[in-house]
């Protein structure tokens, strides 16, 4: 064979080869996640255990044994309770959600009527889905629609007025109430939000003393106290024969409670920016407002995302609590229904309130998978 003192030079990758089958796949992913250490061996074993005396029990009372159709609580209580089920029965009474589930949505709001609120529900979905999808198109346009020209038509489709009937904001209630309280807190805490975290890093004592003056004293009072103020202490400050529709005082107490947070989520990733980027902005030439909307705002609100999501989601759940002002939001609207003696049942306030704590996880934790979604999606000045 003949032979050359020339090195062979491979003119081909070789092909890539498959992981180890211990390195991939469920079985590896439950040994490097589960079982790793004895600990971890210990609490998985725990946790398994947990589960299996749980989760049969919890599917059993609300699939199995649960009524899902009726017409009053005879079909949700025991015989011993003047009802139609045997003696030792449990399950969940679903057929009170089925019966209610429009007044848990709409609240009081009168039959005949309850296609305005819809028509409002399937434009803000149609303006908010475009919006959220980061290339869609038009992004500014938009905007005006869902944040300027949406509330305002919303507000005469709901109210009323110019040729539709007038309905009281005493009659609102339900899931409507409480997206309404979290659109506009969510709208609103933003940019104000922004404002006041600028205003408490302003070079100036007197704009800075009032923006600090205010988080402060927000950020030390509880929101139920806002609410109580807005709702009982408000009007005594008005002249004889004024007031403030009870709505808007809830919509405007949720709001400033939500901005002095929002305020102080942003401050944290305005000092996070490297002074750099604001010397850099300097030397450029651009203004304060063009530096702050070019350059160092971007960059903070990124940074800072699971804070401001984690504030939406704080607020979307606060808004239970203006029932201590008498509105009935969608857990006012059922804890409200508890008292129908068609309904009054063992198994009733409890498929009720698991009915309502689905809902706002559903809505909290789709607001938190986006949030995800954004970061991955904007994260591109740390990828490896």
């Amino acid at each position: 064979m003949p032979t050359s003192n020339q090195p062979f030079v491979r003119t081909n990758f070789l092909d890539a080869e498959p992981a180890p089958r211990s390195e991939s796949g469920p079985l590896a992913w439950i040994r490097k996640n589960l079982l790793a250490t004895p600990k971890d061996i210990v609490l998985t074993v725990l946790a398994v255990a947990l589960l299996a005396w749980a989760l049969p029990h919890m599917i059993n009372w609300l699939f199995i044994q649960a009524v899902w159709t009726g017409t009053d609580r005879t079909f949700c209580a025991t015989a011993v309770q003047g009802g139609t089920q045997p003696d030792g029965w449990s399950g969940a009474c679903w057929a009170f959600v089925d019966a209610k589930f429009d007044q848990f949505v709409f609240g009081r709001y009168p039959l005949d009527e309850r296609w305005r609120p819809t028509i409002v529900g399937i434009l803000f979905v149609l303006l908010l889905v475009p919006m959220l999808i980061p290339k869609a198109p038009f992004k500014g346009t938009n905007a005006i629609l869902l944040f300027i020209v949406l509330p305002l038509l919303a507000f005469w489709l709901l109210y009323g007025g110019f040729g539709l009937e007038i309905v009281d904001t005493p009659l609102w209630g339900g899931l409507m109430v409480t997206l309404v309280l979290s659109f506009v807190g969510i709208a609103v805490s933003l940019p104000f939000g922004i404002i006041l975290a600028l205003g408490r890093r302003s070079n100036m004592p007197v704009i800075k003393m009032v923006c600090v003056a205010f988080i402060e004293i927000i950020r030390g009072i509880p929101l139920i106290t806002v609410l109580f103020m807005a709702s009982v202490m408000l009007p005594l400050f008005l002249p004889t024969g004024y007031t403030i529709d009870k709505l808007l005082r809830a919509l405007i107490g949720v709001a400033i409670f939500a901005s002095a947070y929002m305020a102080e989520v942003i401050r944290g990733g305005l000092q996070a920016i490297p002074k750099g980027q604001s010397e850099g902005a300097d030397s450029l030439g651009l203004g304060y407002w063009q530096k702050m909307r070019l350059i160092i705002l971007p960059q903070a609100i990124k940074l800072v995302i699971p804070g401001i999501v984690n504030t939406f989601i704080g607020m979307f759940k606060d808004t239970s609590l203006v029932s201590i002002i008498g509105m009935f939001d969608l857990l006012g609207i059922v804890r409200f229904n508890f008292t129908d003696a068609n309904w009054a049942s063992a198994v009733t306030p409890l498929t009720g309130l698991i009915f309502a704590g689905f809902v706002f996880w559903l809505f909290c934790f789709g607001m938190s998978r986006y949030s995800g979604f954004m970061e991955r999606y904007l994260d591109t000045g740390h990828k490896r």
